[in-house]
């Protein structure tokens, strides 16, 4: 029997360039209307057990982060639900990897997939707990509803959305973990949250691009996390439905949840730069890293992305409009497609289950600082 590739399906992403003997080559394909492309998942049927297959994207060196590849391991599963590091070699633009499969079938993925099944799953789910409270903000271009849940009863307004570049699958993954935790009216860290806090979660801002298996864009092909500043129902319905929420609750702390290509390493972006600036509002930033740090292995402050200089914060991105705008304690967390170099996992490095856990030790850390500020 011959080798299928397929990618047919809810979130899926690949071309099949040629099959030559044990070696099938590939390519990403470009989000919709744009340039980006670094995100994948298919499936390959049809191959023999104990044959090993050698599998190789060509466009790889053309993709939007290039220099992410290096030190990149691809995820494989034969279940879809344990997704494992299979030995990855980039070289000349091409990324390559080889499998032997002991079953019939065996999916590959960028990272663990979220896909929008799962997502409409999480949301039944997460709308029978008791205290939850859903809402639908807007729908995107395509039509899909921008979920939100609300719950808590506390004056501080505490936003947490994600899922706005899609391909960054391990945003859905820190969601379903936050909702979870969020959920448990029997753990006293949440129960002190929800008296201090009220918490609106919006656990996927780019529905359409999921389902379309997109790296960063939504159907338009459009980077919505750089239109914070002016969105517009035509280009970025999707942001300008959770901005008008947001004018209408008022923002005390916001939290950007998002995945890093490059950096084998948790950490928060902050919002240096921002016309209104203080020393003040940049350490209350600061020391809620801190904490985060000395609180779970997961997490540190070293690595990150170069800090703006005064007054050149780029208002399009929600962080910065956020902070200004509200005057928010506001942060993007970048997760690694990589592993946490500081805390690897040799089998799954940076996966689903560490993300969720993550988002616990990021809100039993905000109920510190909740106080403050």
């Amino acid at each position: 029997m011959s080798i299928q590739i397929n990618a047919a399906f809810d979130s899926g992403n690949i071309r099949l360039v040629a099959i030559e003997g044990d070696r099938v080559d590939l390519e990403i394909v470009t989000d919709r209307q744009s340039d980006f492309f670094q995100w994948f998942y298919f499936r390959v049927a049809g191959a023999a057990a104990g044959r090993t297959l050698t599998f190789r994207i060509l466009n790889a060196g053309q993709s939007a982060y290039p220099f992410g590849w290096p030190g990149y391991k691809v995820r494989a599963s034969t279940d879809r639900l344990a997704w494992r590091m299979t030995g990855t070699s980039y070289a000349d633009g091409v990324l390559e990897w080889r499998w032997t499969p002991d079953t019939a079938l065996a999916w590959f993925a960028y990272f663990a997939p979220y896909t929008m099944e799962q997502h409409e799953a999480l949301v039944a789910r997460t709308a029978l707990v008791p205290g939850m409270r859903h809402r639908e903000l807007g729908q995107s271009l395509d039509g899909q509803a921008i979920d939100c849940f609300d719950i808590g009863s506390g004056p501080k307004q505490v936003w947490i959305y994600g899922r706005q570049h899609p391909g960054e699958s391990m945003t859905e993954w820190w969601m379903e973990g936050a909702l979870e935790r969020l959920g448990d009216a029997a753990d006293p860290v949440t129960r002190d949250l929800l008296a201090k806090a009220t918490f609106h979660v919006v656990p996927n801002m780019n529905p359409d691009g999921t389902r379309r298996g997109h790296l960063r864009t939504n159907a338009a092909g459009v980077n919505l996390n750089r239109e914070w500043h002016a969105p517009s129902a035509e280009r970025s319905p999707e942001v300008l439905c959770v901005l008008a929420a947001m004018d209408a609750t008022g923002v005390d702390v916001a939290m950007d949840i998002h995945g890093d290509e490059a950096i084998p390493a948790n950490f928060i972006a902050g919002y240096e730069g921002i016309p209104s600036w203080t020393e003040a509002r940049g350490e209350r930033f600061y020391d809620y890293g801190r904490r985060l740090a000395a609180h779970t292995p997961d997490f540190q402050t070293e690595q990150g992305y170069v800090k703006a200089a005064a007054g050149t914060a780029n208002l399009s991105m929600s962080t910065n409009q956020v902070a200004e705008r509200f005057g928010a304690l506001a942060m993007t967390l970048e997760m690694p497609f990589k592993d946490h170099d500081l805390n690897p996992d040799p089998e799954f490095g940076w996966g689903s289950e560490r993300s969720k856990r993550l988002a616990h030790a990021m809100l039993e850390t905000l109920a510190d600082v909740i106080d403050g500020g």
